[in-house]
């Protein structure tokens, strides 16, 4: 596997993890109300949000299994799932409005990434 492959899954992994956590977070009604007002409902956006985070996470696993195989992608999605968690979460703390710009930000990092690294393969 080449630095370039390898370096594209690494970024691939943990850009599709903060995409996907960053929209499951928005899925929750807590996280809803402090960028849209008290009183708000994701209402439809609530489903496309949840799968689309569940879709971002399940894109981190691949790229870490792809980087690292099979019994060490596991422990390499772990990380990546602390450190994207960890974003996340300041993120919330500190600048919430700036989330859903992080989020798309992210998922079209980890497109590009992970297209890169099927180009190289």
């Amino acid at each position: 596997m080449s630095a370039l492959h390898e370096t594209m899954a690494a970024v691939t992994a943990l850009a599709a993890a903060i995409a996907g956590f960053a929209s499951l977070s928005l899925g929750i009604d807590r996280h809803w109300e402090a960028l849209h007002g008290r009183g708000t409902d994701p209402g439809a956006w609530r489903r496309r949000l949840q799968c689309a985070g569940a879709a971002g996470l399940l894109v981190s696993l691949l790229a870490c299994v792809a980087l690292r195989g099979s019994a060490q992608g596991w422990v390499a999605w772990a990380g990546m799932m602390t450190a994207a968690a960890l974003t996340v979460v300041l993120t919330l703390t500190y600048l919430p409005h700036r989330l859903p710009p992080l989020a798309k930000a992210m998922g079209a990092v980890a497109l590009l990434a992970a297209l890169a690294m099927l180009a190289g393969a």
